[in-house]
């Protein structure tokens, strides 16, 4: 069943004014698009995690167990303030052909669409994004679920994530009982850079937004990802990062570059049925492969909001 996204839940809550904004952010944050969300009353909560399970096994007759217990780990989801401020000059709105609103709504959707690019760099970069937003799921993604492409070039990096939603996997969360939030615009007098005064319709982006992780098999990663040959994604990959996961486990989302998606299409080779009964024909007669849509069942999610431009390393 698909989740509720960040959309839907603006809809829901009657947002009527927010849903054009929201479906701005979509064209940039393809990432909230199939990341589930809710909604929290406060900015943080807290999960417990099991961590590991009392010992069990077969006895002889007349032999005890020594008797244990299960191990918790205390977990906190906490969100942050996101904000973005829009002034628009009142002398120029007034000027526009169409009349103020369609210069605000303009306005609105420009900063929508920044907000998507911040808010999905953050899904996966975290602190190393914004040191004052959520942790993103590169720093979460445990040891045992990582595998190494081993690309070499500097600065040519890119990673693809495998992620299972849901309330005891990675969700996004939106604090404070609502989302993205831009008020009607209000004219006031804003200060230029050098002091001076005019008259501007203003408005502010407001949102307090987390991201959770709560199962360590939720996430996992393939990196140091390049363009050099034999370094960039192919299924073989894709099958060796999906054995990471544990039995009853699988992701329900591939998200990767573009280039990444090139690279397994490239990689796929290109069969023609018939020739005669003389077998295939592979890409080296420059045939390509559909551009893919899954793999392994499990769809393919493109977002420019993952680099081609990382830092090689381990983590």
């Amino acid at each position: 069943m698909p989740n509720l996204n960040l959309l839907d839940i603006a809809k829901l809550k009657g947002h009527a004014k927010e849903v054009g904004l929201i479906e701005s952010v979509m064209t940039s944050a393809p990432e909230l698009a199939v990341i589930g969300a809710r909604t929290i009353k406060g900015t943080s909560y807290k999960t417990v995690d099991r961590t590991s399970l009392p010992a069990t096994g077969f006895a002889n007759a007349n032999e005890g167990v020594v008797p244990q217990k299960s191990a918790f780990a205390v977990k906190t989801v906490e969100c942050f303030i996101f904000r973005g401020a829009i002034n628009v000059d009142k002398a120029v709105a007034m000027a526009n052909e169409d009349g103020p609103a369609a210069l605000q709504a303009i306005e609105a959707s420009g900063v929508g669409l920044s907000a998507g690019i911040e808010i999905g760099k953050q899904v996966w970069y975290g602190v190393d994004e914004d040191g004052k937003g959520f942790p993103g799921l590169r720093a979460l993604c445990p040891a045992g679920m990582k595998l190494d492409a081993t690309g070499t070039t500097a600065a040519t990096g890119s990673s693809v994530f495998g992620v299972k939603f849901g309330p005891q996997h990675v969700q996004m969360i939106y604090g404070g009982g609502s989302v993205l939030s831009l008020p009607p615009f209000k004219e006031q007098s804003v200060t230029d850079a050098s002091g001076g005064q005019y008259d501007a319709y203003v408005s502010n982006l407001t949102a307090w937004i987390g991201m959770q992780c709560v199962h360590p098999f939720s996430i996992g990663r393939i990196y140091n990802l390049t363009a050099e040959a034999g370094k960039g994604l192919t299924d073989a990959l894709l099958a060796d990062m999906l054995a990471l996961y544990p039995v009853g486990f699988t992701p329900d989302a591939w998200f990767m570059s573009r280039r990444s998606r090139t690279q397994l299409q490239k990689s796929r080779t290109v069969v023609l049925q018939g020739n005669g009964g003389k077998g295939s024909i592979g890409s080296e007669s420059g045939l390509v492969a559909p551009l893919p849509t899954e793999a392994f069942g499990i769809p393919i999610v493109v977002t420019d909001n993952l680099l081609n431009t990382e830092v090689l390393g381990a983590a």
